[in-house]
């Protein structure tokens, strides 16, 4: 999930998020549940927020969900851009940083 950080608010891309489907997998939609229980705003369309108060929680629940192996890591793993400069010691078990590849590629 391609995450930013500014001013101690950790930002989930609005289009990384787990959604929720009525009738989608239960794992899924438990994911998307437990991430929007956490986040400080969660707004349709919009990034995710969660201030530095639950980023060991966040970590947790990431962890949690990495290691059930019904997510791909894609969807359980935040990658940075280099312009982050510095990943916060709480997140380094689960994050890295953005392929500039893939980054190009996106963006045109």
């Amino acid at each position: 999930m391609r995450a930013k950080i500014e001013n101690e608010v950790l930002y989930l891309h609005k289009d990384d998020v787990p959604q929720y489907k009525k009738k989608g997998s239960v794992v899924r939609n438990n994911y998307f549940w437990t991430l929007r229980s956490i986040a400080g705003r969660a707004n349709f369309g919009q990034d995710w927020e969660y201030e530095a108060e639950v980023w060991l929680a966040l970590r947790r629940v990431l962890l949690f969900f990495t290691e059930s192996g019904y997510l791909g890591l894609r969807e359980t793993t935040l990658e940075f851009s280099h312009e982050q400069e510095v990943i916060p010691d709480v997140f380094r078990l689960i994050a890295t940083w953005e392929d500039e590849n893939e980054a190009i590629e996106q963006n045109g």
